[in-house]
């Protein structure tokens, strides 16, 4: 039987309704195209096409999906074009083949360029068509099984791609069957002793357990059957890449396992799924905590299915999965399946915004739509690896919606997931009606009820341990776009102060004029340039006024000084020196400096850090004198009291106090009376009669520091306080926070 009939073969024994004679005509083109090719492993490579070809027509797909699989690599490899591909066989398959043929060139370069961007390539192509995905797939599939002839280096490499990209994006459409493969072969090739021991303790416990399969099948069976519910039972052995990552994830032994073995009961209804699980749990008795219904609520990917773990006839633990034929053909094909039931005679398979979705295609156009927003290749590919590896929780809010997150989501991960403009208001939740941390771990079953406030926006803590993609993505946008807006806002500011300071007027038609020579495209850019520290204020002078000479004159008035200010009446004021601190978001623009800790009432100077903005000292802090020759990076600050409410200054105070009871608490109350909270503190010296302690308490400004100061003074076990600054908190065997 040649390759031809081999594909038909296929074709008709799993019920597909792909045309012959667009298949003959296909595989025509392709061998004359492939003639004389050969694989790294000898064959002619026709085989390879014809093979991925076979692999679909296990899914029942469509002519143009196994046309597409037929010529996927004619373009790339041959001198086949795409305008004669449309010819032959209409733009559809063209579009599919083109899409195919860029994922391909996209790994051939993957050693030249970032895998992020190639992934965020990948992403765009199938989100035209998922059957791009499909072919793809199945090609890899191919690829894993007959990697032996390349040489180490490759397997690994193309082995790592695999598990790390096309594996989690099979399970994410639901392609279960394919998923396990890819990574038990990917397995096989980065760590063969884990798996060689794996697959040898499977292969002794086969030995020892006899027929131990065949004989719970028939007694599963056999018991539905005498309670008038029909099923089909049978078991099979689970891979050993399943095995090890669940060793690996739960700290266990191979002993403790209970579900090497994994039983299918296969259903008429969703009915019967219920019926069957209540039989199987009045004879033989449930294991705590293992059971799960996703029929009621579906995994992400769609999967469908209820997981219940028994201790079995033989005596031992038994996982089943009770689900309906369709269920399970959804569970092993996924989308595949989708559309096979969708359509019932092989029609067209059409996957558009306006087309009704499931949950795995929804999920795929949300991180289509998460790279037209701007998202970057590195921060996509790394916020898409989060979910792809992660198992779910389900939760519902106040009024039943179901939302799936995965495993470790927060209460901002959920407020994202219902929707963006509820993320971004967020400011604390109820879980089950008590107010709880925005930390929280969410577990399976919570209600959550968001709370928000119309003044409210990300907050840049929230990236450090949110877990979906979705709202990594949406708070580093923020704070990406913050952080332009205060670099901007900076260096618009140190360009008017040093324009001022050489007597020439500052214009922004002068800056424009000068952006080709300073090689920026935006008057933005220019003011971002120098708020990031990498464009001078002074070369910029330099630009705008070129051949002129900038010479220093310390007795020279800047311009700036005698500018009208348009709200004074036409009278003249003094233009401030100072630049208000805007926007105290820590690494972001302006930061605090740990070494001095200023508070509103400070005296304070600016020292501008490339790559990080301005860090804000005070005026007689110890740090500055290493920037004595840098004067160009010394900036006049002034605290900004419109602004001063944003930010929560740390105030430090040493303090000595009695070594009796009640000294901390009476220490605790006489900060909390004075409107004030303790953020830190730590005990420097233990004495017999007094304790050395440092305190960092959150103040409004100086004023209100001092008046602690005053009332710590005051109390009967405080000795001694007073405001210090620098020192370090950090040490975790002497903290108390």
């Amino acid at each position: 039987m040649n390759l031809l009939d081999t594909l038909l073969d296929d074709v008709k024994r799993h019920g597909g309704h792909a045309d012959p004679k667009e298949l003959a005509h296909a595989f025509d083109i392709a061998e004359q195209a492939h003639h004389g090719q050969a694989r790294r492993s000898g064959e002619p490579y026709i085989t390879h096409p014809m093979a991925v070809a076979s692999i679909l027509s296990e899914l029942g797909l469509d002519t143009s999906s196994l046309v597409t699989a037929i010529l996927h690599d004619t373009v790339e490899d041959t001198s086949t074009t795409l305008e004669e591909v449309e010819t032959a066989f209409g733009k559809e398959v063209a579009d599919l083949v083109n899409g195919v043929t860029k994922l391909t060139q996209l790994e051939l370069t993957s050693e030249e360029s970032k895998q992020a961007e190639n992934f965020r390539k990948l992403l765009l192509a199938i989100s035209k068509d998922i059957r791009v995905l499909l072919v793809k797939l199945a090609d890899r599939l191919h690829n894993m099984r007959t990697l032996d002839s390349l040489r180490e280096e490759k397997r690994r490499r193309i082995a790592l791609e695999t598990m790390d990209i096309y594996a989690p994006l099979a399970g994410l459409i639901g392609m279960q069957h394919i998923r396990d493969e890819l990574e038990d072969r990917s397995f096989e090739i980065l760590n063969p002793d884990a798996r060689d021991s794996v697959v040898a303790r499977l292969r002794d416990l086969d030995y020892n357990s006899g027929d131990l399969i065949d004989r719970i099948s028939s007694q599963v069976r056999l018991l539905l059957e005498e309670y008038g519910v029909p099923a089909h039972v049978y078991g099979r052995e689970k891979r050993a890449f399943s095995i090890w990552r669940k060793m690996e994830r739960q700290a266990i032994s191979f002993e403790q396992l209970s579900d090497v073995f994994g039983f299918r009961v296969i259903v008429g209804t969703p009915d019967d799924c219920y019926r069957a699980l209540g039989i199987i749990h009045q004879t033989w008795s449930l294991v705590p905590d293992r059971f799960k219904d996703y029929i009621s609520t579906p995994k992400r990917n769609d999967y469908r299915s209820l997981h219940t773990t028994v201790v079995g006839p033989q005596g031992q633990r038994v996982e089943l999965q009770i689900r309906t034929r369709e269920m399970d053909e959804v569970a092993e094909q996924g989308i595949a399946a989708h559309w096979k039931y969708k359509t019932g005679d092989g029609g067209q398979f059409d996957w558009r915004p306006d087309v009704e979705e499931n949950r795995a295609t929804k999920r795929l156009r949300e991180m289509t739509e998460m790279l037209e927003q701007g998202a970057t290749p590195e921060d996509f590919l790394d916020n898409t690896k989060l979910e792809l590896f992660q198992d779910q929780v389900f939760c519902f809010t106040p009024n039943g919606l179901l939302i799936a997150l995965p495993r470790g989501a927060t209460p901002v991960d959920f407020a994202y997931a219902v929707h963006t403009d509820i993320g971004n208001k967020c400011v604390g939740a109820k879980i089950h009606g008590r107010v709880r941390s925005l930390k929280t771990e969410l577990q399976n079953g919570d209600i959550v009820q968001i709370l928000t406030s119309t003044v409210q926006m990300p907050n840049p803590d929230w990236d450090n341990f949110v877990v979906t993609g979705k709202a990594r993505y949406t708070i580093r946008k923020y704070i990406r776009a913050e952080e332009v807006k205060e670099y901007v806002q900076l260096g618009q500011s140190l360009a008017e102060r040093t324009f001022a300071q050489h007597g020439q007027k500052f214009t922004k038609k002068a800056i424009k004029v000068s952006l080709k020579r300073l090689e920026q495209k935006t008057e933005n850019e220019v003011y971002e340039a120098v708020g990031r520290g990498e464009l001078q204020s002074r070369k910029l002078l330099e630009a705008v006024f070129p051949g002129l000479e900038f010479g220093e004159k310390p007795d020279a008035k800047p311009r700036a000084k005698k500018r009208v200010s348009r709200k004074s009446n036409g009278k003249k004021s003094k233009a401030p020196t100072a630049i208000p601190i805007k926007g105290l978001i820590p690494g972001i623009a302006v930061h605090l400096g740990r070494c001095c800790h200023p508070i509103p009432g400070d005296r304070i100077v600016g020292i501008l850090e490339p790559g990080r903005g301005v860090a804000v000292h005070t005026i007689d802090c110890q740090t500055l004198g290493a920037h004595q020759d840098t004067t160009e990076s010394w900036l006049d600050l002034s605290w900004d009291a419109k602004r001063q409410k944003d930010i929560v200054p740390l105030g430090r105070v040493r303090l000595s106090v009695l070594n009796q009871r009640g000294t901390l608490g009476a220490i605790s109350t006489v900060i909390a009376d004075n409107g004030a909270n303790i953020a830190n503190l730590k005990i420097e010296d233990r004495g017999q009669l007094l304790y050395e302690m440092l305190v960092d308490v959150e103040v409004e400004d100086l004023k209100h520091l001092v008046q602690i100061i005053a009332a710590l003074r005051a109390s009967s076990p405080v000795q001694s306080a007073e405001r210090v600054r620098g020192g370090s908190l950090d040490d975790e065997d002497e903290e108390l926070a």
